[in-house]
């Protein structure tokens, strides 16, 4: 008699559904991705991010209710959940939240042969170094760091923190230690501020072993009244172009096939294939046609685009007494109606009514 079929960890394969139930939009777009934002604190205040002097506006929600929301969307197809804030590594128990998450299994055969959920983090590293070991040790498969730049006065000029590039840097040190890699490092292109970092950051890519990804400044910012200083406008946006012009300057770039449909970043390597650089342009090449994403508030809102007007309650439902198939049925009715695009630089364009940090990143 033939045994059932097991994952690489020895748990049983799945039972498939058929595609037909998998969680799309109204636009036949697949949702597979959910970030999860486990608390609104962080322990940065990057000037494209934050004002410097507001804090968290959001609650955390108890543990075990983002545990029951990463259940309903694996239920309804979701591969793919990466933990943000925030500053994820701010929340006491993360370790012991995704350890739950991992035990859990994808529901559709895009999920992979091995049957596992793909686990990811992005986090500022401040407290990476001392984190990564429990994180590896629950499950997390992967770490994204925020580092916006390669030597100190500019980071510290972005992050208003004293000594945060060597807290970073011991942090994606770790990380790659304990093996939750590929590394990558994400930096946002500020005009004025960091855009002299270009080519830096790609020799910090093929001496460190990282993915480095330069991302397109988007109007995310908290409002403040430094509005002259930080404020989103295209003259501060240092576009995809300009990044591939001022990387062929350090060595001839050879682009790189996606790794799916649905990903952010347009790849490239070096000539001598030493390296790896992102680009993710949402400005200039933005990439919405292939969106398979959704996001979950730190106070458990849905939302369905990063440029949202509104959000979704699905912490309050819980709290009412929904069940979970009550719950998936509002949660497919919500993803329906996902926009189709952002509207960035479009006359009328409305910045969405959270800013980054309050949504998740």
């Amino acid at each position: 008699m033939m045994s059932a079929p097991t994952t690489l960890d020895g748990l049983p394969v799945p039972i498939r559904e058929t595609e037909e139930e998998r969680l799309r939009d109204g636009h036949g777009r697949a949702i597979t991705d959910l970030r999860l934002s486990v608390t609104d604190r962080c322990n940065y205040r990057c000037v494209y991010c934050r004002t410097g002097t507001d804090g968290a506006q959001y609650d955390d929600l108890p543990l075990e209710a983002y545990a029951r929301m990463v259940r309903l969307f694996v239920s309804l197809g979701v591969e793919k959940i990466r933990f943000t804030g925030g500053e994820p590594l701010l929340r006491r128990g993360l370790p012991e939240l995704i350890r739950e998450v991992r035990a859990m299994r994808p529901k559709y055969a895009d999920g992979g042969l091995i049957g596992r959920l793909d686990l990811a983090l992005t986090t500022n590293g401040h407290l990476l170094e001392q984190m990564a070991l429990p994180l590896k040790e629950a499950g997390l498969d992967r770490v994204t760091v925020s580092m916006d730049a390669v030597d100190a006065e500019t980071m510290e000029r972005i992050t208003r923190v004293p000594g945060s590039l060597e807290r970073v840097r011991a942090g994606i040190r770790a990380a790659q230690a304990v093996g939750l890699g590929p590394v990558k490092v994400n930096c946002v292109l500020l005009r004025g501020f960091n855009d002299s970092q270009i080519e830096a950051f790609a020799e910090f890519s093929r001496t460190e072993g990282v993915i480095v990804r330069f991302i397109e400044f988007m109007p995310l910012e908290e409002p403040s009244a430094e509005e002259n200083e930080r404020a989103w406008s295209p003259e501060r946006v240092v576009g995809m172009d300009e990044i591939v012009a001022r990387l062929e300057r350090v060595r001839p770039l050879r682009a790189l096939p996606a790794n799916h449909t649905s990903e952010t970043a347009r790849r490239f390597t070096f000539d001598d294939g030493r390296g790896e650089i992102g680009i993710i342009a949402p400005v200039t090449r933005p990439f919405c046609g292939h969106c398979s994403r959704i996001r979950l508030t730190s106070d458990g809102k849905l939302r369905t685009c990063l440029f949202s007007q509104s959000d979704h309650d699905l912490a309050g439902r819980m709290m009412r007494g929904a069940s979970d198939e009550e719950l998936r049925q509002w949660i497919r009715g919500v993803v329906e109606h996902k926009e189709a695009r952002h509207h960035i630089g479009e006359p009328g364009f409305l910045k969405p009514s959270r800013s980054m940090v309050h949504i998740g990143g």
